[in-house]
């Protein structure tokens, strides 16, 4: 039988997943404990490893858990990739001597998460939730605005009025805006977008 290579399994798994349900057939998984910082590092180290040693048949998937969040940084939106568990690594793995001696002796990797100095192997469930999670939900867009806040209207029709947050709706990437008319406070609709934070 023609063993493929661990990239080609991998890319060959992420597109037979269509974002509805992983299942694993080969081996358990574990985690690993990393620097934080290190985890897409120690993704590749692990990668390069495992073809150099030929542990491909035992070592079947790596997975460091990102979520996708829009950020928004002077009035322009960003997708950057937040890790879900800062410092640690996931592992489709058979576990024996030469594996764990392989992946725990990785530069950046602190140890296993363990149980009485045993690796402990995560329930399959839990690895569904982990994985589901990083492709079912749509980005999260991240702002500080705070209810209260004074901002700057930079687009739309009341662009260059300042006025104070009322409302922050996260889910639609809205806030409402107090603004003063004539002597009166209205309440205007914006979109994260339309308004800068006064400093």
């Amino acid at each position: 039988m023609e063993r493929t290579s661990l990239k080609d399994r991998l890319a060959a798994k992420r597109a037979a997943e269509s974002g509805v349900s992983v299942v694993s057939g080969e081996g358990q998984w574990f985690v690993l404990h990393t620097y934080s910082g290190y985890e897409n590092k120690v993704k590749k180290t692990i990668e390069s490893r495992i073809d150099a040693l030929d542990l491909g048949d035992r070592v079947h998937e790596i997975v460091v858990p990102t979520q996708d969040e829009v950020e928004i940084r002077n009035s322009q939106r960003y997708t950057v990739q937040r890790k879900v568990f800062p410092g640690y690594v996931l592992v489709r793995m058979d576990l024996d001597d030469d594996t764990w001696y392989t992946l725990r002796n990785t530069p950046g990797v602190t140890g296993f998460v363990n149980v009485n100095n045993k690796p402990v192997p995560l329930a399959e469930a839990e690895v569904q939730n982990i994985l589901k999670g990083m492709t079912a939900e749509a980005p999260k867009v991240k702002v500080s605005f705070q209810v209260g806040d004074t901002v700057q209207i930079t687009d739309g029709p009341f662009a260059d009025f300042r006025g104070e947050i009322d409302e922050v709706n996260h889910e639609r990437g809205k806030i409402k805006v107090l603004v003063s008319f004539f002597g009166r406070e209205t309440p205007v609709e914006l979109d994260f977008l339309q308004v800068e934070r006064e400093s």
